[in-house]
């Protein structure tokens, strides 16, 4: 049995033990992918990663983000939470206001030096609108009518999302998604908020767990990111600006969308450290 570092990290909370938590355990060399597999179903978390030296000369770290039904290329939250466990750690990057990460999905940037640190949003893999089957299958998963779909398109930057935007915040939050489905799903849906309120608009993420169960994830990182690049890209919101997450879980996300004079889509958030320790592994 060997010890690892661990820690778990609140992402995106708005108040304390509010956010999306994170486990990330710290190794000098790769685990057996079952193991790590494993070692993320039992702990139950959306994601855990495990933190690993880069192989990529460019790179400050490596991960590799586990849920508890399969491994990612990349995923929001475990890139904010783990840039976090590594400068707790006493990492030094390279860049002294961007850490780069290492991932499936190549390398990522994370701003950091500032109140809040912010990933750069990646590339989609997929995007564009969602076939008259697809979208019947979405409806069937929210439990709502097509009638009520004022736009869906595939917004995939590695967990496989498609996203619907309904008419209002209110409507999103009143959604009901069914709780379990055959199929493999991976869906956001968001809606805005009224002039004046805090937060531009309101989302929410559904996926599949390893039993066909339907999970609603506290704050999604990855969605926000490719929604963002959507809808600024649309001209339907202008960034800066927040977005809420998480109330119908018991949680209050806050996710920080920004864009630099490239075009370029930042997505930020709060970071802190709950609880560390030792892993026996």
């Amino acid at each position: 049995m060997t010890k690892f570092a661990f820690r778990i990290v609140d992402v995106f909370a708005a108040i304390p033990f509010a956010g999306n938590p994170l486990a990330v355990v710290t190794t000098p060399e790769e685990l057996d992918a079952g193991l790590m597999q494993r070692i993320t179903r039992w702990l139950n978390f959306s994601e855990t990663v495990f933190l690993l030296p880069p192989t990529d000369e460019g790179a400050d770290y490596r991960v590799r983000i586990f849920t508890p039904a399969r491994e990612l290329p990349f995923a929001g939250h475990p890139t904010l939470g783990t840039c976090h466990a590594w400068l707790e750690a006493g990492g030094v990057p390279r860049d002294d206001k961007v850490v780069v990460q290492q991932c499936d999905a190549g390398l990522v940037r994370v701003r950091h030096g500032g109140e809040a640190l912010a990933f750069a949003a990646p590339p989609t893999i997929r995007s564009g609108p969602v076939s008259d089957e697809e979208l019947r299958e979405i409806v069937e998963v929210l439990r709502i009518s097509v009638e009520d779909v004022v736009s869906a398109r595939w917004v995939d930057n590695g967990p496989g999302w498609v996203a619907v935007r309904l008419a209002s915040a209110q409507t999103v939050l009143a959604v009901d998604a069914v709780r379990s489905y055959p199929k493999v799903i991976d869906i956001g849906v968001f809606g805005l908020h009224p002039a004046g309120h805090p937060s531009a608009y309101e989302i929410r993420a559904f996926f599949s767990d390893p039993l066909g169960g339907v999970v609603e994830d506290p704050v999604c990182g990855s969605l926000n990111a490719s929604v963002a690049q959507w809808l600024v890209g649309e001209g339907v919101v202008s960034a800066p600006y927040q977005v809420s997450q998480g109330s119908r879980v018991q949680c209050d996300g806050r996710i920080l969308i920004d864009q630099d004079g490239e075009g370029q889509i930042w997505v930020g958030g709060h970071t802190i450290t709950r609880f560390s320790g030792t892993a026996e592994i």
